[in-house]
């Protein structure tokens, strides 16, 4: 009877793991060609980043001048990021429906007595840094790399839940 409860159980798994690959799959078609645009500067300055957040587009209107570099080059750094943060949500819309099976899925420690929560030793990624490059936000110890260091940066375990679970 035991024995009969795991086949399914294991058939039940290797049906959503086939489901979630063809989910996947799809989903990495769709956010290969998201893009988000951001303006700045009374839209003196246009960008669009890709789905990596990657500039792939900029365009500057004709009363660009009236602007020092220094205007432009601190326009362009703000507007880079808030198309990359608008792209990132995007990206969390589109994953969404993934996280949403993923959570209804038995974890193994459900099928299996005593098995270990695989989900929580998942080290956690730091979140990119949007500090310029030698400021001090972005300095670290180098020596500081032990696996238990990872909980302290708030960051994400899985790249696919985005979720901390």
């Amino acid at each position: 009877m035991a024995n009969e409860r795991l086949k399914a159980d294991a058939a039940m798994m290797l049906e959503a793991l086939h489901e979630q690959m063809l989910g996947i799959a799809k989903i990495q078609r769709d956010r290969s060609r998201l893009t988000a645009t951001a303006t700045a500067c009374d839209k003196r300055i246009t960008v669009t980043v890709n789905a990596d957040g990657i500039l792939i587009d900029t365009k500057f209107a004709d009363d660009i001048g009236d602007l020092t570099h220094t205007e432009i080059a601190e326009a362009m750094t703000e507007v880079v990021q808030e198309a990359a943060r608008r792209v990132t949500q995007q990206v969390g819309l589109l994953m969404e429906p993934l996280r949403e099976r993923k959570s209804q899925l038995p974890k193994l420690s459900d099928l299996i007595e005593d098995a270990p929560d695989l989900g929580s030793a998942m080290p956690v990624a730091p979140p990119a840094s949007f500090a310029p490059p030698n400021s001090p936000e972005r300095r670290y110890d180098d020596e500081d790399t032990g696996f238990g260091d990872v909980h302290r940066f708030g960051g994400r375990r899985s790249m696919v839940s985005g979720h901390d679970d």
